[in-house]
């Protein structure tokens, strides 16, 4: 097969990142999510908790304490994004992969052999997800999902200028509550194989 990477953006509770584990098993390469994070702070030197905090909420501890007055955060964020750029460049140059999240499909627009993912699903799917799966009470489950979704959305508007929705970039929409894991991960393999034979 040429080589390839695989972006998955996704909402919460759509079981994309599970979605994103299970398919790099099938096709045999890595996956990277969290990793990008633990990267970023080992070059800039800082504790995974604060580029974690700092890149989904600039309300950050760490950064209050270092810029009292509200200066710098922003200009920190910017460096964490600039940073996780090059990483992703890096891995997408380096190996065939899947990377998720962090406007991996905007960051690799001029690469030719790629496919960009968007994972979602209904309210209701998403709610028992995340109650089922990651065993969060209702009403914790449910603010999580408005809230993370509103992140997500605020990151691609900030660092993608072509970002208009959730579909900007990506070339399949799945619906990972009609198919299930298992079932989105057979159509996106078999996707990848055909596209890059």
């Amino acid at each position: 097969m040429k080589q390839y990477v695989v972006t998955i953006s996704r909402q919460f509770g759509s079981m994309g990142r599970m979605i994103a584990q299970q398919l790099s098993r099938e096709l045999g390469v890595n996956f990277y999510d969290r990793d990008i994070v633990e990267e970023t702070a080992s070059r800039m030197g800082l504790p995974v908790s604060v580029i974690s905090n700092t890149e989904e909420n600039s309300k950050s501890i760490y950064f209050k304490q270092q810029y009292p007055l509200g200066m710098g955060i922003a200009s920190m964020r910017d460096e964490i994004f600039l940073i996780q750029k090059n990483i992703i460049r890096d891995l997408a140059q380096k190996e065939s992969c899947i990377i998720v999240g962090r406007c991996a499909d905007s960051i690799l627009t001029d690469m030719e052999n790629r496919l960009n993912v968007y994972i979602y699903a209904p309210m209701d799917a998403r709610l028992r997800n995340a109650v089922e799966l990651a065993k969060l009470d209702e009403k914790t489950a449910k603010k999580m999902i408005r809230e993370i979704d509103r992140s997500r959305e605020l990151y691609h508007r900030r660092y993608c200028p072509e970002y208009v929705d959730a579909s900007t970039n990506k070339d399949i929409m799945i619906d990972s509550s009609r198919f299930g894991a298992e079932g989105t991960v057979k159509i996106l393999a078999g996707l990848v194989r055909e596209m890059f034979a």
